[in-house]
Formats: C-alpha cells, sequence, structure tokens
C-alpha cells in the first residue's frame, strides 16, 4: 500500500485526509493518506523516508512551504519561481518538489466567477502561499499588488523576488482596492482576528480567506457585517488536492457537488 502524508504545524484543520482518501476510494487505488504534525527537525528524515520509498508523497502546509525547500533534490519550475513547495513525489531516484498552489489559487478563483484582470489586490501576509498567490496574480493580469506584513524584513524579502508588487507599511489601506486576501493563519482559531479597519475600505469589495477550516473566520464576517462579497479558500484547497493527486496517482478525480459537500460536513 502506498503511503501518502501532509505534514504541518498546526496540522488538525486540515481536511487533506478526508479529501484524497475519499478520492482514493473512488478510484479503487490501494493507498492510504494521513496528516502528521512535525517540527522543523523532523524534515531532514521526513524527506529520507520519501527517498527510501517508505513514503510516496508528501503535502506540505503551514509553516513549511518554504522550509522545506533545501531538502529536495530537484524543484519544478512553479516551485523554483516561487521558492515554495506543496507536493512532493519521488522519481527517477530524486526528490522531487512542485508548487500546486499557483494553479489552486487560479482555478478557486475563477470557479468564483471572480474577474482579477485589472483589479487591484491587497494581500495581507508573507507567509510561504504568498509567492504563489502573488504569481497567480500576476499571471491573471492584476493591475496593482500591493502587500502588508507585520515584520516588514519578511514582506521585503518578497519584493525582492517580486519587484512588481508594492509594500505597504504601518498598515496603511492603499486607496482604491477591489480584493482583499488574507493569506495569514489568523483564522484558524475561532478567536483570531485581524486588526483591519473594514470601515475605512468600504463596501462592495471581495475578501477572500485561504483559510477553508473554519468556513467563516472573522475576516470574512467582518467584511460582510459592512456589505461586502467573501469566499473563503475551500475551492482552491480542492485545485491544488486536485493537481498534487493527479501527479501521485495518474489519474484526474472527479471535482463535483459530492466532493464540496464532503468538506462542509
Amino acid at each position: 500500500m502506498k503511503k501518502y502524508l501532509v505534514i504541518g504545524n498546526p496540522i488538525e484543520h486540515s481536511l487533506s485526509p478526508k479529501l484524497h482518501n475519499y478520492w482514493i476510494k473512488q478510484n479503487n487505488i490501494n493507498a492510504s493518506y494521513e496528516k502528521k504534525l512535525i517540527s522543523e527537525d523532523d524534515i531532514a528524515n521526513i524527506i529520507s523516508k520519501v527517498k527510501s520509498e517508505e513514503i510516496t508523497g508528501i503535502n506540505v502546509t503551514v509553516p513549511f512551504k518554504n522550509k522545506i525547500v533545501p531538502f529536495v533534490d530537484i524543484l519544478t519550475k512553479e516551485a523554483d519561481q516561487t521558492k515554495s513547495i506543496n507536493t512532493i513525489y519521488y522519481e527517477k531516484g530524486k526528490t522531487i518538489g512542485h508548487n500546486t498552489d499557483i494553479a489552486g489559487f487560479e482555478l478557486g478563483i475563477r470557479s468564483y466567477g471572480y474577474n482579477i484582470e485589472k483589479k487591484n489586490i491587497f494581500i495581507l501576509g508573507a507567509g510561504g502561499v504568498v509567492p504563489s498567490i502573488i504569481v497567480a496574480l500576476k499571471k491573471m493580469k492584476a493591475s496593482n499588488i500591493f502587500l502588508y506584513n507585520r515584520t516588514l524584513d519578511k514582506a521585503k524579502v518578497l519584493k525582492d523576488n517580486f519587484n512588481y508588487i508594492k509594500i505597504i507599511e504601518n498598515n496603511e489601506i492603499p486607496e482604491h482596492i477591489d480584493m482583499i486576501i488574507n493569506a495569514t493563519s489568523l483564522g484558524i482559531n475561532k478567536d483570531d482576528k485581524i486588526d483591519l479597519d473594514y470601515e475605512k475600505i468600504g463596501s462592495n469589495k471581495f475578501y477572500y480567506d485561504i483559510i477553508y477550516n473554519p468556513p467563516q473566520t472573522n475576516f470574512l464576517k467582518q467584511a460582510k457585517i459592512f456589505g461586502n462579497n467573501t469566499e473563503n479558500g475551500k475551492m482552491m484547497f480542492i485545485y491544488q488536492a486536485h493537481q498534487a493527486f493527479s501527479i501521485w496517482h495518474k489519474v484526474f478525480p472527479k471535482i463535483d457537488e459530492k466532493v464540496i459537500e464532503l468538506l462542509d460536513k
């Protein structure tokens, strides 16, 4: 039986096993998929298990998407472009780090019928998934990409890699914003709140939270109060998983109402 893992810290909120095991069963694949809480010190050992084929594939989540990069043998174009990995597999004696978050974000946003072209986007956070979001937004022809992070140094690293983004300091809200993205982990815990002046930003904006569990974070709840459209990261999550599944199993699993309902339970 092939063994797959999603690794992260925290990891309890992850619905990856629920989704992947559903698709594994639907496609009669002899495999299992589990979640594993790890620390940074565990990364080398986990990758060695991929090399020994004890583990067939790995998904990577917060906060290891960047930190795991030096441990794999080869980066795909997407992983190299973002210096971010969320999918690992073993091929021809090499561990390969890939990034399905770029496609996951783009397909997820398109599934909501939202057109990014010529829009001004404001990203909150500078964590492991943000480079993927930036690349996807650029590909989708966003007009301007603004970014704020509490730690300015992290934001400046992103600016060095993507010189077309605009760094916001002191939590100043840019004018004429169309879409606000929470790309931080604030919201996984129900008491988490983001320091954002929703009233000043105004109404009729699109608020998007990459967090999908819980489905309604305080970020989205507050946005709704002030008359905005909101979506969580569920469809991004489904599409990035769909891409990883197809790489590992050479099968394109179905994305239908049953899959979406499965994650809503």
